[in-house]
């Protein structure tokens, strides 16, 4: 069981939309679950994780691989508490192997955790996921169908990217890539474009490899994506993982939320995870444990 201490996390910066300027502001300590409390009701309320990188072995410099599955357990208790709706894992839920059946091994340990928490539960592809593993195996271990797809919840549209290809269109697989080339390839894109017309619900956008940078952890052809994106007139929020920190940013009116890896630093301190909850009028408000910075995001 966690002490009161492991309850009680520094939420750090909140953001608010003003006038269409981002502002930042800081907040005490306090009881997350207080914040959660006070939501409406009728609100819909998801659990997140990201860059757990499970593996059987050694610390290597501030990556604890071996610490994720505790750190999963608390994060599970936490969002059976506060009886979120569904959960999302954000990429890279294992760590590279240099055999298939490592990997393979990886993934069952950590999945037979992480699908207790939900029946309803989503994962988006990272480049670790699947560097010696294929995608369909990588699927097939978590019982998947598609690496991207979209689905309604309650008001809600979500939307799940995988940007795990080549820049020449190739699937990651099988040791073929190279962690900072991450590319939404023609098919998907229009994929994407087809899927946010087809809906006249607001959306929110899952990805691994981040949408809003143009440096090594970000999609290589992210401004395409943006502007699908932004065109639509329905994209709220995007949330990302995959370079481990932090990081907010706002573009053309849409949230561009990377949060904190699971695996970075040891101890329960040293985690991160989320609780997004979005209000039937579309303001949303994450929640942040442990290392996870916590956003109030108006749409006002």
């Amino acid at each position: 069981m966690r002490s009161e201490d492991h309850r009680c996390v520094q939420l750090g910066r909140r953001a608010f939309l003003r006038n269409g300027t981002l502002l930042l502001a800081t907040t005490a300590t306090v009881e997350p679950s207080l914040l959660l409390a006070n939501h409406a009701k009728d609100s819909l309320r998801v659990g997140l994780v990201t860059d757990l990188h499970h593996a059987d072995k050694p610390s290597a410099g501030s990556r604890h691989y071996r610490e994720t599955l505790g750190k999963l357990a608390e994060a599970a208790n936490q969002f059976e508490k506060d009886r979120v709706d569904f959960i999302v894992e954000l990429g890279d839920i294992i760590d590279a192997a240099d055999t298939v059946e490592t990997e393979q091994r990886y993934l069952k340990e950590i999945n037979r955790e992480f699908c207790a928490i939900s029946k309803d539960r989503h994962y988006v592809l990272g480049n670790h996921c699947v560097d010696t593993l294929t995608k369909a195996e990588f699927l097939g271990g978590v019982e998947q169908k598609e690496s991207y797809y979209s689905f309604d919840r309650g008001d809600f549209h979500f939307v799940v990217l995988d940007a795990c290809f080549r820049n020449d269109g190739e699937p990651y697989g099988r040791k073929n890539s190279k962690w900072n080339d991450a590319n939404i390839p023609a098919a998907e894109l229009e994929w994407l474009q087809a899927d946010l017309r087809s809906t006249d619900r607001k959306t929110v956008v899952f990805a691994h490899q981040r949408l809003d940078v143009s440096n090594d952890h970000g999609v290589k052809n992210c401004p395409e994506v943006r502007r699908v994106l932004q065109d639509s007139g329905k994209v709220l929020a995007v949330l990302q993982g995959h370079s481990h920190q932090n990081d907010l940013k706002d573009i053309g009116g849409i949230h561009y939320c990377t949060l904190v890896a699971m695996v970075e630093g040891t101890g329960a301190e040293n985690s991160g995870y989320s609780i997004m909850e979005i209000a039937a009028d579309g303001v949303i408000r994450l929640t942040g444990f442990r290392k996870q910075i916590a956003y109030d995001w108006s749409t006002q």
